[in-house]
């Protein structure tokens, strides 16, 4: 089941045209996808005591219309497809169910070196719940 995460709109992350810069939304699928692993266990702090990142290896996005200052956008995580070193990720951003922004990405264990790896012992059956 996707995990939902709300974020409200601020006005430094507005560009000239009064409305959220393209590379902020960048940032909010991170925090999403950051509060998703949390939410089964594999928080921050856990991936490091344990000596894995998660790095994002592809992403492609797609604006749908802009957000402006003071909205709130609800971003929903969805994992697609998990495999020993990789997993596919998709996001969405949506205003009062409207879609803003989508985001199709891939990210890759590695160790502290930036060497990929293999998933530790029990993260891909810990994110399975957030399959699609």
């Amino acid at each position: 089941m996707p995990h939902t995460t709300n974020v409200q709109v601020r006005f430094y992350e507005l560009d000239p045209y009064d409305h959220v810069n393209h590379a902020v939304y960048f940032s909010y699928f991170e925090t999403a996808r950051i509060e998703a692993l949390a939410s089964v266990g594999y928080d921050l702090t856990r991936l490091k005591e344990e000596g894995f990142h998660l790095v994002v290896s592809d992403v492609q996005a797609r604006f749908h219309r802009p957000a402006v200052y003071g909205e709130i956008l609800e971003i929903t995580s969805s994992l697609v497809e998990s495999k020993r070193v990789t997993s596919r990720w998709r996001q969405e951003t949506r205003s009062g169910g409207e879609l803003v922004a989508a985001l199709e990405l891939t990210g890759a264990i590695t160790d502290g070196t930036g060497r990929p790896r293999r998933a530790p012992a029990g993260f891909l059956e810990a994110i399975e719940p957030l399959r699609l």
